[in-house]
């Protein structure tokens, strides 16, 4: 596999002894590395990656920054999605200006350019953006509708993936998390019983690193550098789930968020946007089989790719370029990248950029 050691064949041997055990005994703790394993057992051949190894992270610099992020809780190209369950746009209305329907399906194209030109202002932060015809906060997350899953039934369904909803607000959304706060409410909704997502958290916050960065799974601007151009966040994406390991109920979330910025400085007036497009995957698992706390869920996996956020930034928050910084700081040296194009799949996004320096991103 990709990007880190492989397990010993008696280490193997033993996953699959008691793998087949815990299936017939007492509820489990939900392990992330047990998850990933047995996802790659249903998706390919061979033994699987040891937990939490990686390819080093490469950061893409972009005309801000272009950046891409690794998945932490289950190692890059985990999450392998059928394409008819990945997203994409629908679009809506007769005008180049009219409001953009719900996202149903994964789009042919990216957006049209023909505005990008058109720069942003603090009256009008999403000018020259596709994202103008988004839909604010959680608006433009689109929920399915909900039905009988496996351990679930459709209200306790309906319930899990209002709370997907609720984290995803939570961790890329919520005002004070975006100024560089704890995001509380949404750790809250993290299953306390995952061991090795607790360290992560408990580590990423106190000690950013590249295995450990808290903006793989949340958004956060240092406050004393920068704000919100506003108190408007455009997204879009959707949510989708089906019947996962021990009849859990895996929910998949992938949304791209448009953060308007200004210096923190009295005064200032140019806007810059980061945008920041992210999968989350979580397992809201059955408690007779699997040690959960009601109210929770198990994360299987999270990965970022951002523009204009920060290339090889190690700080903990997005530090997005103005335009007297892109003057000094050239041009990347990776391929360039619409961000706003969400044509392809996070596994086609990372999988592409892999192996480059930091990129150019087309536009923000």
């Amino acid at each position: 596999g990709k990007g880190g050691d492989s397990i010993s064949d008696e280490e193997w041997e033993r996953f699959l002894r008691e793998a087949e055990a815990g299936t017939q005994g007492a509820p489990e703790e939900p392990s992330a590395r047990a998850r990933m394993v047995a996802r790659r057992l249903r998706e390919e051949p061979g033994p699987p990656e040891g937990w939490r190894t990686h390819q080093p992270v490469r950061r893409r610099r972009s005309k801000g920054w272009y950046a891409v992020g690794v998945l932490v809780a289950a190692g890059l190209l985990v999450v392998a999605l059928a394409p008819a369950r990945v997203a994409g746009w629908l679009g809506g209305g007769d005008g180049d200006d009219a409001p953009l329907a719900a996202e149903s399906h994964r789009p042919d194209e990216p957006p049209a350019t023909d505005a990008a030109a058109q720069l942003p202002t603090l009256k009008e932060p999403f000018r020259g953006s596709p994202a103008a015809r988004w839909a604010d906060g959680t608006a433009g997350i689109t929920l399915p509708a909900a039905r009988a899953t496996g351990w679930m039934s459709k209200e306790q369904v309906a319930q899990a993936l209002k709370h997907s909803r609720d984290f995803l607000s939570g961790s890329s959304l919520d005002p004070g998390v975006l100024r560089g706060e704890r995001p509380r409410k949404a750790i809250a909704l993290i299953n306390p019983e995952q061991e090795d997502v607790q360290d992560y958290l408990t580590t990423a916050f106190r000690a950013p690193s590249r295995e450990n960065d808290p903006l793989l799974l949340f958004s956060r601007f240092e406050k004393s550098k920068v704000r919100l151009a506003g108190d408007v966040v455009k997204t879009r994406g959707r949510i989708t789930y089906r019947e996962g390991e021990r009849g859990a109920v895996e929910v998949t979330t992938d949304v791209t968020y448009v953060y308007p910025v200004v210096r923190a400085a009295g005064g200032s007036d140019e806007v810059a946007r980061t945008i920041v497009r992210r999968e989350v995957v979580m397992s809201w698992d059955d408690p007779a089989k699997v040690i959960t706390k009601a109210g929770t869920f198990s994360l299987v996996s999270y990965r970022s790719d951002t523009a204009n956020g920060g290339c090889d930034n190690l700080t903990g928050y997005y530090i997005p370029e103005f335009s007297a910084d892109s003057a000094t700081s050239g041009p990347g040296d990776g391929r360039e990248v619409d961000p706003y194009d969400r044509s392809d799949s996070m596994d086609e996004r990372v999988g592409e950029s892999d192996d480059e320096g930091c990129g150019t991103a087309s536009r923000t």
